[in-house]
């Protein structure tokens, strides 16, 4: 059974930034990639709001840039999926790849998804007019007019965050009123460039990638008739999944999923165990934060080996 240090399961900002850190650390690093290399932003087109990219860089070229920094200080990496752990006792299990490995310390970095409606015209449009994060790819329609879809804290909130750029933004939810709390409702009714779509399913997103978005049509939950509305871009805001399942009943999640970490810092329920980036972020989820959670992750886990194990 192959014994490391360290092993980091995913990839993205979090996980290469944290075997950068740890490679450098001489703690000689194993990262399992998981299914989706590079996570989120490789599904990203433009990003424009990273530092040291003045003229922006793609999503897929930015990861390959961060998988290659990681592998020049020594990381190992391994492209595929971590099937099971077990941190009930030192060194830890982790399964994955045909592999069995124990760990002195792991770092979680395996992210968040956003759900999607699940329509094919959506999927078409990802990244071409269609987005899940608002504070990502608002900047790219300044002045136009777009649409959130949800009912929760996170639509009003991307709404509201809309509407300092766009020029109108469309509320579409398929109930006749809100989920978000009080104070988010309020926000969002009095603010005067948003306007709102009750009682409607999307059904279709219109364009194509070359121009972007066109419209949406959505049906009546009510009544079945349908409606065109035009805009030119529309944001899924119905929430976050993070991509813990693997870690449920070993380590302390909130609600949701996400895992639970000691305030300033990125130590979880049980020693030794660490997370990273979105999995362990249900608040900002940007590739920055995901990165300098990365480096506290790794500064965390040396510190805990050096230590003999202590927390």
């Amino acid at each position: 059974m192959e014994q490391h240090q360290l092993v980091i399961i995913g990839s993205g900002p979090a996980g290469y930034t944290a075997a950068i850190y740890a490679a450098r650390a001489n703690l000689k690093p194993l990262l399992f990639s998981g299914l989706q290399p590079g996570g989120q932003l490789t599904i990203t087109t433009d990003v424009e709001n990273y530092p040291g990219f003045p003229k922006g860089v793609m999503g897929p070229e930015m990861m390959e840039l961060f998988r290659a920094q990681a592998e020049r200080f020594g990381t190992q990496i391994i492209d595929g999926s971590v099937t099971k752990v077990d941190f009930s006792k030192r060194p830890f299990r982790v399964v994955g790849e045909g592999k069995e490995i124990l760990a002195q310390s792991v770092i979680i970095c395996t992210g968040a998804s956003a759900k999607w409606l699940d329509i094919p015209s959506e999927k078409k449009l990802s990244g071409h007019g269609v987005s899940a994060c608002a504070t990502c790819d608002g900047f790219f329609f300044r002045n136009k007019e777009v649409g959130v879809v949800g009912g929760g804290d996170t639509a009003m909130e991307e709404a509201s965050f809309l509407t300092k750029m766009t020029g109108k933004v469309t509320v579409i939810h398929r109930k006749d009123s809100l989920r978000a709390s009080k104070v988010m409702q309020k926000r969002a009714m009095d603010n005067p460039k948003i306007a709102w779509a009750w009682n409607q399913q999307v059904i279709e997103v219109l364009g194509e990638k070359a121009g972007g978005v066109t419209a949406v049509r959505t049906k009546d939950t009510v009544t079945g008739e349908l409606r065109l509305l035009p805009m030119q871009g529309l944001f899924i805001a119905i929430g976050h999944e993070p991509n813990t399942q693997l870690f449920q009943w070993q380590l302390e999640t909130d609600a949701v999923g996400y895992i639970k970490v000691v305030p300033g810092t990125t130590r979880t329920s049980v020693p030794g165990v660490f997370a990273a980036g979105d999995a362990a972020d249900p608040t900002y989820r940007q590739a920055v934060t995901a990165a300098g959670t990365g480096c506290m992750a790794a500064i965390d886990a040396e510190r805990f080996i050096s230590s003999g194990g202590e927390h």
